[in-house]
């Protein structure tokens, strides 16, 4: 008997063409992830009065690059997503909200205390545009680590990650136009209060079991005015001035 001898399979697609069709692959994902996107904003401006700026810079802030890989199919849920070390970055919606409450705009000096995966600080810096500047404090070293490669990856020049306690606050730059806390404190942190500027604001969830959203702000005088905006839930600050 004669032995059959097997054909060898000579791919016909060269390196070229193949890094053309991964390009294609790519370039067909993230026209899917913008049509999503574009569906999570308009259906928040369904039921939130969102002001024009915060909804173009949540339909300019990729989601899906802010999160875990095995998140990205439902980065434009709106909803908390998971990103590791028992954190979660905020659903959409209370982005937007507290981007609201905080009047956000061009050239403003922002503190963030959470950085997380830094997507809440990539909203805020399209928001104070190039002139301004965002500093988001986080105190889990791979989370600050994760937040700093999403934000170079993204390209947001104007953000600055921090590996600190944020319930210090971040002296180094006060005093902030702005001042938003992504994790619940038992109180409102008094460094906190001394580093927002007189005609300042500060959006910062309170409370143990039970959490409410305040807006303070501080006038000319250094008189504070704080008024509850709702229930919530976020984790809870960890540090000298948080749980």
């Amino acid at each position: 008997m004669r032995e059959r001898k097997g054909k060898v399979r000579v791919s016909v697609i060269s390196e070229e063409g193949r890094g053309k069709e991964k390009n294609k692959i790519e370039k067909d994902e993230e026209e899917k992830f913008e049509v999503m996107r574009r569906h999570l904003v308009n259906n928040l401006g369904g039921y939130l009065l969102l002001d024009e700026k915060v909804r173009e810079a949540m339909l300019r802030v990729p989601r899906h690059k802010f999160v875990p890989e095995y998140e990205q199919k439902t980065a434009y849920m709106d909803r908390p997503l998971d990103i590791g070390h028992g954190q979660t970055i905020s659903a959409p919606h209370m982005v937007a909200i507290m981007c609201e409450l905080l009047e956000l705009s061009e050239g403003q000096k922002v503190l963030e205390i959470g950085a997380g995966s830094g997507y809440n600080a990539a909203v805020m810096g399209e928001l104070i545009g190039k002139n301004g500047h965002v500093y988001t404090v986080e105190r889990i070293e791979a989370l600050a680590n994760f937040a700093r490669e999403n934000l170079r990856k993204t390209g947001y020049k104007n953000v600055t990650v921090v590996l600190d306690d944020g319930s210090m606050g971040y002296s180094q730059h006060a005093p902030y136009d702005r001042i938003t806390v992504t994790c619940a404190a038992p109180d409102i942190p008094e460094p906190l209060l001394e580093q927002l500027k007189p005609g300042g604001i500060m959006v910062i969830p309170v409370g143990g079991g039970s959490q409410e959203l305040y807006n303070v702000k501080k006038d000319s005088k250094g008189n504070i005015n704080k008024k509850r905006k709702g229930g919530v839930v976020f984790v809870p600050l960890i540090g000298k001035h948080g749980f």
